[in-house]
């Protein structure tokens, strides 16, 4: 048996983040949550996850900015290592794709991006796609 993934979900929407939670878990996924991106930040930890799910826009730090902050985090620790920490943002507005495509030039946009609302069909298949799963 495999042992199952593990997600981070990072919305400042209690209930997104309850209802994305409860939805991968009964898929057989392991989940954490956040409401607060600082903290979320402050709490992470080298390998813990699988895939990242941030929210773009939220108070006092922004999915993107978060996700810069991890990503120095896993280069500055990771410097042997290729394993790469997966990532998707979530929101509900469309124009931030092309602030996607400016700030993470080297991410394919493609299953990087899900947008809210999204049903938990679509959520589990872009979950199980960014996993190789």
């Amino acid at each position: 048996m495999f042992p199952r993934k593990k997600e981070s979900v990072v919305d400042d929407e209690d209930d997104i983040t309850t209802v994305f939670k409860l939805g991968l878990e009964k898929a057989d996924f392991v989940v954490d949550t956040n409401t607060y991106p600082v903290l979320a930040l402050s709490e992470y930890k080298l390998d813990m996850y699988d895939l990242l799910l941030f929210d773009i826009k939220m108070p006092k730090m922004d999915g993107f900015e978060l996700y810069e902050k991890i990503k120095a985090i896993e280069v500055e620790k990771k410097k042997d290592r290729n394993k790469k920490t997966a990532i998707c943002f979530i929101t509900a507005h469309e124009d931030y794709r092309s602030q996607l495509k400016n700030s993470f030039q080297t991410l394919e946009e493609e299953d990087r991006f899900l947008k809210k609302p999204i049903l938990l069909p679509d959520l589990l298949k872009s979950v199980k796609t960014r996993l190789g799963l």
